[in-house]
């Protein structure tokens, strides 16, 4: 089956642009003017991807994350920072700033579909990275941290089993970006710094302790050793 991505935007041309290069490429496009109505409609036929704008796309993500981990591209503005890093930190799994390529969306959109596919053959004959009270099957997508489940975004179990496969390993941004979004995507650091952020607030909403992944100030990141 294609898979079928939901676009959100207020701007008809966008939309319409955007629908043609998608179909172009094989994908269903379902399309939404705001995230009320986008919220309604994923709500009755789910879809694979959503790519939305920041204008209320920070609500509609809310909204989204409480009960899914919807792969989600955000389109920003050069001039929107502070949104690009909210939309991170709340689970966007990426954002393009604007104005962007059709090929660069592509490509986007079929890195996120790939690392979204979990449970592939591959996945299944992948052994479970234990390390101490972390565990992470990669074949059912699971992360406990002593033995309570944390509910990871596709991106942020790639950059943790990234760290955890090697503790004590320093892995620098450019690492993370390759585990995460694999070599022919580009993010910047922001992007990277936002995911530890989201992974170590999640970790600590279960373990106010928590303290396994650790920062070397302009070097990168690693795991702490047991």
């Amino acid at each position: 089956m294609q898979p079928t991505i939901a676009l959100v935007d207020d701007d008809r041309n966008i939309l319409t642009s955007v629908t043609i290069a998608l179909e172009d490429e094989g994908f269903k496009v379902r399309t939404y003017l705001d995230g009320a109505e986008a919220l309604k409609g994923i709500s009755v036929s789910p879809v694979d991807l959503a790519k939305m704008p920041r204008m209320d796309g920070i609500e509609l993500l809310g909204h989204l994350r409480k009960a899914s981990n919807l792969p989600v591209i955000f389109l920003t503005s050069k001039d929107e920072e502070i949104d690009e890093v909210l939309g991170l930190r709340m689970g966007a799994d990426d954002y393009i700033t604007k104005p962007f390529s059709q090929r660069l969306l592509l490509e986007r959109i079929r890195a996120l579909l790939r690392r979204d596919k979990i449970g592939t053959e591959e996945d299944d004959n992948e052994a479970p990275v234990a390390r101490g009270s972390l565990v992470l099957d990669p074949g059912r997508h699971l992360c406990t941290w002593r033995d309570t489940p944390i509910n990871l975004t596709v991106t942020e179990f790639l950059i943790l089993k990234a760290l955890a496969q090697r503790p004590g390993h320093v892995k620098n941004r450019d690492q993370l970006m390759d585990a995460a979004y694999g070599e022919s995507i580009y993010v910047d650091d922001r992007t990277i710094d936002s995911h530890i952020k989201r992974l170590r607030k999640k970790f600590k909403a279960v373990d106010d302790d928590f303290a396994q992944i650790e920062t070397l100030y302009g070097v990168g990141y690693r795991y702490k050793e047991d």
